[in-house]
């Protein structure tokens, strides 16, 4: 090779590599859509609803517009508002503390684990205090699967039924994964996710779904989806929103939910190979016992005193892409610093916002790519 070519740039998430994959099931998915022209609410909404229903073993999934929406539609349901406080993780996206504050009600940010980088469940006890002690109710819990792997849902449950606090679980990342032989979507009082395209199940825009057992909320939640409307839609009975997920996005969906499997069986490979090429160079990962992930993000902690720009620019160099999730915790950011944060402050959270870069993550990387990968991360690490 001419020493001055840069090699080819690889994509941080192959999307392009899944729909040529797909190919035609998803132009003939998207066909049939242009042909009934019921772009909204069409069939494939209730279809794709009960193929996660049956794929979560959730009573029922809603579906809506966007992971945010989800959150926040279940938080509208349970008339959260001003003067509660909802407990969240600091290392997370912010759409988690979002969905708490556009209600009127206060997030309250706690710390994460340092291994699995979820909630971590005595700065969850501490948070509740901080919360009262700020005159705030608390009302509810949201834990993060972050990056694909499951929360303590067993420990965060008694904490939560224990203080009278309800659970929304954000698996915006982690649907597909498990804890404890049962898959997410089954755990609290609701879940939420998301398809963001980059999410290990994407769709081709936006888009959202919430999985619970319960039949009033789930009522509710449909009713939220579309204005607040009631038996007739010029008689709205609540607040609502324009939540709806659209036909085409649950038509694709309906082909990507047909491969998910072997695509978190290929993703679980490749984190497995990353972990025996990568394990003695920097922190890996680990999974916590009776979890399983999705891989939503496969970040690495790097060694003390490693440059993380100077690491990150050498690997776009060879092109090799990387990302931050996430360089500042939410309670460092602009929008949330004025909330409340657990007792004893979030020193991980913040020391993992200082570390963590994610690597390349897909069900398609190929073993040669990612020794390519690995290898360029060996060699940009100080000696």
């Amino acid at each position: 090779m001419n020493q001055h070519l840069r090699p080819e740039p690889l994509p941080f998430i192959d999307i392009a590599a899944q729909r040529r994959r797909l190919g035609k099931s998803i132009d003939d998915a998207v066909g049939r859509v242009l042909t009934h022209c019921q772009f909204v609410n069409g069939p494939e909404v209730a279809q794709l609803e009960a193929a996660l229903a049956a794929f979560s073993r959730a009573k029922h999934v809603v579906s809506c517009a966007s992971g945010t929406d989800a959150l926040l539609m279940v938080l509208m349901a349970k008339d959260i508002g001003r003067g509660d406080a909802v407990i969240c993780p600091s290392f997370t996206f912010s759409a988690t503390g979002e969905a708490v504050a556009l209600t009127g009600a206060t997030p309250v940010f706690v710390d994460v684990d340092e291994t699995t980088f979820n909630m971590d469940v005595n700065s969850l006890k501490r948070g509740i205090a901080a919360a009262r002690k700020a005159g705030l109710a608390p009302k509810a819990v949201i834990p993060v699967d972050l990056f694909g792997q499951s929360a303590d849902h067993d420990a965060i449950a008694a904490i939560a039924a224990a203080e009278g606090l309800f659970i929304l679980d954000d698996a915006a990342q982690g649907f597909g994964a498990s804890y404890k032989g049962r898959r997410l979507g089954c755990f609290g009082l609701a879940t939420a996710t998301s398809f963001f395209p980059a999410k290990p199940l994407g769709c081709f825009g936006d888009g959202g779904a919430i999985f619970t057992d319960d039949d009033s909320l789930a009522d509710i939640l449909r009713s939220i989806r579309v204005h607040g409307q009631g038996t007739d839609k010029y008689d709205n009975v609540r607040l609502g929103l324009t939540g709806r997920l659209d036909t085409m996005q649950a038509a694709i969906l309906i082909e990507k939910l047909r491969i998910f499997e072997d695509e978190i069986a290929a993703r679980n490979r490749v984190a497995e190979r990353y972990m025996r090429g990568l394990g003695n160079a920097v922190t890996v990962p680990r999974l916590a016992e009776g979890c399983t992930s999705v891989w939503a993000q496969y970040t690495i902690r790097l060694p003390a005193g490693t440059d993380r720009d100077s690491f990150a620019a050498t690997l776009k160099a060879q092109g090799i892409p990387t990302a931050i999730y996430y360089g500042k915790s939410m309670h460092q950011q602009t929008a949330y610093k004025r909330f409340p944060v657990s007792e004893g402050g979030l020193p991980v959270s913040e020391k993992l916002s200082n570390e963590v870069i994610s690597l390349p993550m897909h069900a398609y990387l190929d073993e040669s790519t990612q020794d390519r990968i690995i290898k360029a991360v060996r060699a940009a690490l100080p000696n």
